[in-house]
């Protein structure tokens, strides 16, 4: 069973929205086993609707739309639908009954173009959006589903998870589609490719594997298709045995419980540990990132972000004497950086980094990319340096990896 999501509205395609309706619908569509084939975004102009339903119709078994159900003349997909299907536009009462409690439940005025909308297909079912205006829209010709549904996210998914899904699986027999995504770090794709050519290469065929690489981790993304839950969980449940023997030094977890963050946070509660942190060239995301996971405030003490020679002289305490010795992109810089974060905050680990990430690289000697790390213990202080190319966010993200990447291994280590 495959489908196709089609987003309407020139607001996408200049770069004003970013579709995350297509994200949403793919993840949801998947999970009742539904694959999506395509996803395209089009222009607010009929005969570019007309076309993209067309081709649609001739790759794929349902066919998603979402956006220009509004009620000003520039939504145009309604009638576009109503001449693609060759049909007309009736009022639907119940449609107009809805928006007028709407609008008075919200003391809005209602006028002419609010009582069009209840104009729909006669050929279509009408789906109730009870968060919205606009109803959604069920077509079914020659054997394709057409779905339409209004672009607002929240009347989008209201729609779908309440009308659309439940009309799918009841009309279709679907196949059950798992993922399972093992999250790696510290190896890049191509060598980890190297490592486990084999394992690949001896997949069943009901089973995929992707790579998903992203600054600093993979991730191995798993997916069986078929009519049996039973056996395809109980294959993926062997395959990922099978790969924690063939990489155990590089996996993290598996899905979101292995993000790094994660794993960092779950060792550092079961250790009885505390981490602080002190931000230059990252400017808090480590500190974002660690918090980003529940529970946090029993292991991260906090941090500071010391963008500045000033704020890395007067908040944190380094010496102004190592800075002007060193310029503030140093190992030396960085060690002060992670010794004084430690003791003011009392923490068991201290990681601190400083590093160029460009465009320029100001007043170091240091070439953009490059970024030290440091990280503090209760025995010791250790620095590394790391030069992560360009450009600005893959310097910043791949920082943020590595220094969590470090405190994992060192808290491994005891």
């Amino acid at each position: 069973m495959k489908a196709e999501i089609i987003t309407i509205g020139d607001e996408i395609l200049i770069g004003q929205i970013v579709d995350t309706n297509s994200q949403w619908i793919g993840t949801e569509l998947n999970k009742i086993g539904v694959s999506v084939y395509q996803i395209s975004s089009i222009q607010d102009d009929k005969q570019h609707i007309l076309n993209a339903l067309k081709e649609a119709q001739e790759r794929v078994d349902i066919v998603i739309i979402t956006g220009g159900l509004g009620p000003t003349k520039d939504d145009i997909t309604k009638h576009t639908i109503v001449e693609y299907f060759n049909d007309t536009l009736a009022l639907n009462e119940k449609v107009v009954h809805h928006i007028k409690a709407l609008f008075q439940k919200y003391n809005i005025p209602f006028g002419e173009l609010n009582r069009l909308q209840g104009l729909v297909p006669t050929k279509a079912t009408v789906l109730e959006n009870k968060l919205g205006t606009a109803p959604g829209m069920w077509f079914y010709e020659n054997e394709t589903v057409f779905v339409s549904l209004p672009g607002v996210p929240h009347e989008m998914k209201g729609l779908m998870e309440f009308e659309v899904l439940p009309k799918i699986q009841k009309q279709f027999k679907l196949p059950y589609i798992i993922h399972k995504t093992v999250i790696t770090y510290g190896l890049g794709e191509s060598s980890l490719a190297e490592r486990i050519e084999d394992f690949e290469n001896n997949l069943p065929l009901y089973i995929k594997l992707a790579y998903l690489p992203n600054y600093g981790k993979v991730r191995l993304r798993l997916s069986a298709k078929g009519d049996d839950s039973i056996l395809l969980e109980e294959t993926l449940h062997k395959l990922i045995e099978e790969l924690y023997q063939l990489i155990p030094d590089i996996i993290t977890g598996i899905d979101e419980d292995g993000e790094i963050e994660k794993t960092v946070g779950d060792l550092l509660k079961t250790k009885g540990k505390t981490v602080t942190v002190a931000e230059s060239v990252t400017g808090g995301k480590i500190a974002s990132t660690l918090v980003s996971i529940a529970g946090s405030s029993a292991y991260f003490k906090g941090g500071f972000v010391t963008y500045s020679e000033d704020t890395k002289i007067n908040l944190l305490g380094v010496s102004a004497e190592t800075i002007k010795k060193h310029t503030v992109v140093s190992a030396a810089v960085a060690k002060e950086m992670a010794k004084c974060a430690k003791e003011k905050l009392q923490s068991n680990y201290a990681i601190a980094v400083t590093g160029n990430a460009g465009p320029t690289s100001d007043k170091t000697d240091k070439s953009v990319g490059v970024v030290f790390i440091a990280l503090a213990t209760d025995s010791e202080i250790f620095v590394e340096e790391f030069n992560f190319g360009k450009p600005r966010g893959r310097v910043i993200d791949k920082t943020v990896n590595m220094a969590l990447q470090m405190l994992q291994k060192e808290i491994l280590k005891n």
